[in-house]
């Protein structure tokens, strides 16, 4: 199983950038997928979550500008980042909790660079 993130990039303030991870393998299901972002001397923290049933959870500094996700497909998870601020700049890594032939695994993307400066 494997997470592969795009769609980072270096962006004004006030901009938007479209996060997508999709996983891959022999996949039974897949319960919630999150992102995560880490910035430089700061610890990895939680920015958003969706189960498989679509419920969603924000952390507050993003609340009512980020949105997440999941496609059609189910393995696929998307976090639309707008009116996005330079404190916003950090690594961001997709997470999900899947059910595969090797059982119940937590997998990471590999992380995706986020910029935003002027």
């Amino acid at each position: 199983v494997q997470l592969q993130a795009s769609g980072g990039g270096l962006v004004q303030p006030g901009g938007s950038l479209r996060l997508s991870c999709t996983a891959s393998g022999l996949i039974f299901s897949i319960n919630a997928m999150a992102w995560y972002r880490q910035a430089p001397g700061k610890q990895r923290e939680l920015v958003a979550a969706i189960t498989s049933a679509g419920n969603t959870n924000y952390a507050d500094s993003v609340k009512g500008r980020f949105t997440i996700s999941r496609g059609n497909a189910k393995n696929t998870v998307y976090l639309q980042m707008n009116s996005l601020k330079p404190e916003d700049t950090a690594v961001y890594y997709c997470n999900a909790d899947i059910w595969s032939e090797a059982g119940r695994n937590n997998y990471w993307g590999q992380g995706t660079q986020v910029t935003v400066s002027s």
